[in-house]
């Protein structure tokens, strides 16, 4: 019986030897056809790779390289919650010997199609031998560098393209939060959403753990209390016009409370409400999400705290399991966010 190993699968292949190891360690300079059929020949024969020689130093000297990709511009990191993911990547890629090179991409604008872009170049020359994705960016480009690279991504899904991710639970943090107004006696609670360039699935998974909580907790429902939502069923509000929305429907319609996707929306919401005269949580209470640090001049919002250094440290461990293993079953991993009761949560003031 002929020996199983990188010769023979090469041969049975007709490539050479050079292409066979490049595909096991999922090298980005193979073509993803030629290595999908090197990865299936080899496990067809029960071929057993090293993991210590697919994450080992380069010939050169160099260090294995990951790339982190930053779906934002490098200046708009005013109340993002990156840099703590960001923190996690970096303390356990150094306790595990490994390069991280972070790159900041306006999501809207970021294609494929620009082939002198320095991140595909790197690429091409295998400085990046896998890379994790923060923030959304288009499921169209996110799938091109899929093909070239191990990818995990990172407070984003793309079920669609078979990526690992890493994210928390939304959708129950969400329904605790409105739970909790709920038990301070609030009945008529509002969700409140910002649109972004490239919109992410976490918004969604969010205002689906609002509309959970709400109808099993017996609380009305109305669409027109949920704002920035639904592409389709009113125009984008900005911030001032949504603020003025908001105070309408705590004047009109009696709405008590406003659960806010993320933190970042929550102080926003705040600082209109209070120029247009309301006061928080006097005349309507506002919830968050992510637990970040508090703006200068605003109470602590009751939120939700997400380890996000965890994520970031998790991210780094699937990646390079994604790296040693490229055929391993999808691995979608979700973090619970611990509530933080803040200055913006008090019972509804009496009619």
């Amino acid at each position: 019986m002929d020996r199983i190993n990188q010769e023979l699968i090469a041969q049975k292949l007709g490539v050479s030897r050079a292409t066979v190891s490049r595909s096991l360690s999922n090298h980005p300079s193979v073509k993803p056809e030629t290595r999908a059929e090197v990865l299936e020949l080899a496990e067809s024969l029960g071929y057993q790779t090293s993991p210590g020689r697919a994450l080992a130093r380069r010939r050169d000297g160099k260090p294995t390289t990951i790339g982190v990709l930053i779906g934002v511009p490098a200046a708009d990191a005013a109340m993002a919650t990156f840099p703590y993911v960001l923190k996690g990547i970096r303390e356990h890629a150094e306790h595990d010997q490994i390069t991280i090179d972070v790159a900041y991409e306006a999501p809207e604008t970021f294609s494929t199609d620009a082939h002198r872009r320095s991140i595909l170049r790197k690429i091409r020359s295998a400085d990046w031998r896998g890379a994790i994705l923060i923030y959304p960016f288009p499921p169209a480009t996110v799938g091109e560098l899929a093909e070239k690279i191990s990818i995990v991504s990172v407070l984003e899904d793309y079920p669609e393209l078979g990526l690992d991710s890493i994210d928390v639970d939304n959708a129950s943090g969400t329904s605790n939060l409105v739970q909790l107004l709920a038990s301070r006696g609030h009945r008529r609670i509002g969700f409140v959403a910002w649109r972004y360039p490239v919109v992410g699935h976490w918004t969604q998974q969010r205002f689906g753990g609002y509309a959970e909580a709400i109808f099993r907790h017996g609380l009305q429902f109305n669409q027109d209390w949920v704002l920035n939502v639904h592409k389709n069923s009113r125009p984008f509000l900005t911030w001032p016009e949504l603020a003025a929305e908001a105070a309408r429907l705590v004047k009109q319609e009696g709405v008590t409370a406003f659960v806010c996707a993320a933190d970042h929306q929550a102080y926003h919401l705040h600082q209109y409400l209070r120029d247009l005269g309301l006061r928080v949580p006097e005349d309507c209470s506002i919830t968050g999400f992510d637990g970040i640090e508090p703006p200068l001049g605003h109470p602590q919002v009751t939120s939700l705290k997400v380890g996000h250094a965890d994520i970031g440290s998790s991210a780094l461990v699937r990646l390079t399991s994604r790296m040693l293993d490229p055929r391993a079953p999808r691995r979608k991993i979700l973090v619970e966010a611990q509530l933080i009761e803040g200055e913006t949560l008090a019972p509804p003031r009496a009619p």
